[in-house]
């Protein structure tokens, strides 16, 4: 998968090997019989192009890394526990990367919303409420 989220566009098994091969020895049917693996797994789609197949990734790598976090939170017999335990193992960078994330799912309504017993941040004030003796309504009259 690797190599297919790198090319970023459909690749022939042909693509795949001499790209691998800069690396180290290995055969086309190898290569062949691992991106049929993948197709029948539903990891990538294929179209074929004359006697060959091209070969694209159905999700992101992104969409990928978070399946497999997913699939094991889910497992855990603990999950609060996974996580603290997982968040533990965080970089700073990475915790930043999380809240970055987090402020993002939540959307700037939810983020606004202190939880119970924390003071909220300040709010922007409505032009009516900044200006309480101004004669104009909502809509600027």
């Amino acid at each position: 998968m690797t190599r297919v989220w790198k090319w970023n566009r459909p690749v022939t098994v042909r693509e795949v090997l001499e790209d691998l091969q800069q690396e180290r020895s290995i055969a086309y049917t190898t290569v062949m019989t691992v991106l049929d693996n993948l197709h029948q797994k539903g990891w990538v789609r294929r179209e074929a192009e004359g006697r060959a197949y091209r070969y694209e990734a159905v999700s992101t790598r992104a969409a990928y890394a978070a399946a497999l976090m997913n699939d094991a939170w889910s497992q855990s017999d603990n999950p609060a526990a996974a996580l603290v335990a997982f968040f533990g193992m965080m970089s700073e960078e990475q915790r930043q990367a999380l809240r970055d994330a987090v402020r993002i799912v939540q959307g700037p309504e939810e983020t606004r919303e202190a939880p119970e017993g924390r003071p909220q941040p300040p709010q922007r004030q409505d032009r009516q409420e900044a200006n309480p003796g101004s004669a104009e309504d909502d809509d600027g009259r």
